[in-house]
């Protein structure tokens, strides 16, 4: 695989797992689509998301949603176990 195709791969997963998330806040907590956006965006997951290197996009939205409400460390990032 290309280094340009595994990018175009990651960013349609990343994608697709930023709207899956977006939709779980908004089920799980009756906001509109506006503040659930923005839960997603700010959260702390969103910096290791958008880093290809985690891969975190190989993982499902579920588990991503579980990571994103689960408390990290100060000064920690996330990342997929080793």
């Amino acid at each position: 695989m290309t280094q340009a195709n595994h990018h175009q791969i990651a960013t349609y997963l990343t994608d697709y797992a930023l709207s899956e998330l977006v939709r779980y806040v908004m089920e799980d907590t009756g906001c509109g689509l506006e503040q659930a956006m923005e839960k997603v965006y700010n959260s702390s997951l969103m910096p290791a998301l958008q880093d290809e290197e985690n891969e975190l996009y190989v993982q499902s939205p579920a588990y991503l949603y579980e990571m994103m409400n689960t408390p990290i460390p100060a000064g920690s990032t996330w990342s997929l176990p080793s």
